[in-house]
């Protein structure tokens, strides 16, 4: 269990994440894929060992604008790696737009994740998209000092304090997959995307009968407290992300719907591999 936490916010040197224009149909995609990446708790820790995921997992997932296909998203799980002398998971996330949305704004982007063998913070995390806006993250995460330093195109900005067992954005699919997810629970999880600390709660929904592509699956959903980011982005955009997880022990994230103002994207489940 994620030990509470009274607090609803601790912002160190803000930075503007997120265009308010939306003059680019991506900005719900992003929120999906970073969103996260804006949250911050106390430390978390594994409460159940037996781990629903496992190198060579490959979870495949088809989005829409509407009714328009937008492009298709991987979340996969690596090999095991040494980073600086710690044993990690290794996670993955491919992002791409397809040929109707990349005349309005073409995405290609990947994010790798690595954290630490027991499960408890995040070691290294990279971002590098192909777009509009071209990044080339890094964040190094220095636990002894308790900070994180974001890097982008080789360029450092100042490090940040960070909270005990801060994971990084991609992390928080796979360690909401750890969680014990009780209906009708409040649980936290500690993300930083190496430019501020933002408490978040999550409340965890009723279990329900979801159809995806003509499939019945029984999932919960998974509601992050948006108000935040409000913070960074207008208020009338009214940030939302809901999470639907498959209510089985491996907890496979079936459903991601994102909106922010008028701009809405729904990814579903396609496959998993092996």
């Amino acid at each position: 269990m994620i030990s509470n936490v009274k607090e609803n916010i601790l912002v160190t040197r803000p930075r503007r994440i997120y265009r308010r224009s939306i003059k680019s149909t991506s900005l719900s995609l992003i929120l999906i894929m970073l969103l996260p990446s804006s949250l911050i708790s106390e430390s978390a820790r594994v409460i159940d060992k037996k781990i629903p995921f496992y190198p060579g997992e490959k979870l495949t997932y088809e989005g829409v604008w509407g009714i328009i296909p937008a492009g298709e998203v991987t979340l996969e799980v690596l090999p095991k790696e040494t980073i600086n002398g710690v044993e990690t998971y290794h996670f993955a996330m491919i992002t791409k737009t397809n040929a109707a949305v990349d005349l309005l704004y073409k995405i290609r982007e990947r994010q790798d994740s690595y954290v630490d063998a027991d499960l408890t913070r995040s070691v290294l995390y990279k971002k590098r998209t192909e777009s509009k806006h071209p990044r080339d993250v890094v964040i190094n995460f220095n636990w002894k000092k308790l900070e994180a330093t974001y890097t982008n195109f080789g360029k450092n900005a100042d490090p940040i304090h960070i909270l005990p067992g801060s994971f990084d954005p991609l992390a928080l699919f796979f360690i909401l997959r750890l969680q014990d997810l009780t209906e009708n629970s409040v649980i936290e999880i500690p993300i930083t995307d190496g430019n501020m600390n933002i408490r978040v709660k999550v409340t965890i929904g009723k279990k329900d009968l979801i159809e995806i592509k003509g499939k019945m699956y029984d999932s919960v959903e998974v509601t992050p407290d948006m108000e935040q980011l409000k913070n960074i982005v207008k208020k009338s955009e009214n940030p939302q992300l809901r999470i639907w997880f498959s209510a089985d022990e491996k907890k496979i994230p079936l459903k991601i719907q994102s909106k922010v103002g008028i701009v809405s994207f729904i990814f579903e489940f396609v496959s998993m591999a092996p």
